[in-house]
């Protein structure tokens, strides 16, 4: 998992006036816990564009006024209802010895086979939750999707990753390939020419193959 860094500067006082404050400044308020207590601070909003505006999971090196330094996981993010700004981030600590819940991205590697024969693939869940020791949690979960046909699917249960233990049901189709309208209406219109060509027999023959022969005398 790569790194990356974060400047902030330590709150002197917590609640909704000085929150609303700081976020008419650019600022956003943010919280660590996770370690022997919780920690408050804000940071320029503009900060955040490879901690949430990016396609992969990072470990944030903490920099706060007076040297301090903390090791961190995004948690959550809250952002505004209506101008969906950013409003607040909640980080949690680590160390390289206790496990972490974290989420992470999934991304589809390769084209499927059921995609080239007309099919279409959906990633059914965009990230994963899983736990583990910060050193085994990978930037993205890669699932090579190449041999996937029609009507298949690559579930939780298809999913080893050395280290890691996926919060989900075995069950949950992660990435599938379903069925198009186009798929369906090319197989019917097949089946159609297909009887189309088959020779329908006469009803004349109908009736000989019907009717025994005659005994002789």
């Amino acid at each position: 998992m790569k790194t990356v860094s974060l400047s902030g500067s330590l709150r002197a006082n917590v609640g909704k006036v000085d929150a609303t404050s700081l976020r008419s400044k650019g600022m956003v308020p943010c919280v660590i816990y996770g370690g022997n207590e919780q920690t408050h601070f804000y940071a320029d909003h503009r900060a955040f564009k490879d901690i949430i505006y990016t396609p992969d999971a990072n470990l944030v090196e903490i920099n706060l006024e007076g040297g301090k330094k903390y090791r961190a996981v995004l948690q959550e993010a809250q952002f505004h209802k209506i101008n969906d700004k950013l409003i607040h981030a909640d980080f949690l600590e680590v160390n390289d010895t206790k496990p972490v819940t974290v989420q992470i991205p999934v991304k589809a590697i390769g084209q499927a086979v059921g995609v080239k024969d007309g099919g279409k693939m959906s990633i059914k869940m965009r990230k994963l939750k899983v736990k583990g020791l910060i050193s085994k949690l990978p930037e993205r979960i890669e699932l090579d999707v190449e041999k996937l046909t029609i009507g298949k699917a690559i579930s939780v249960g298809d999913i080893n990753i050395d280290g890691l233990t996926i919060l989900h049901p075995k069950n949950i189709s992660v990435i599938t390939v379903s069925v198009t309208r186009a798929v369906v209406e090319e197989t019917t219109v097949a089946a159609a020419t297909t009887a189309a060509a088959t020779p329908a027999a006469t009803p004349a023959a109908t009736a000989d193959a019907k009717t025994p022969p005659a005994a002789k005398k």
